[in-house]
């Protein structure tokens, strides 16, 4: 079997936790922040964990990742 490739744009989105978790950026924060309410713009600081469903198909496209 040949190696698989890794997604180029998941490896720069994405980062495995030690238990095998997805974090990445928060979603809503690129523009169009004046129509947020502070308590989105509080909430979405920093990064967030994937839920797992959307995790499975990260982790499909960073196979080694793990």
């Amino acid at each position: 079997m040949p190696k698989l490739k890794t997604k180029s744009g998941a490896k720069k989105r994405f980062k495995m936790t030690g238990s095998g978790k997805v974090k990445a950026g928060a979603a809503g924060k690129r523009h169009g922040m004046i129509k947020r309410t502070t308590k989105f713009i509080q909430k979405a600081r920093g990064t967030m964990v994937l839920s797992d469903s959307d995790a499975k198909i990260v982790k499909k496209y960073m196979p080694y990742a793990r």
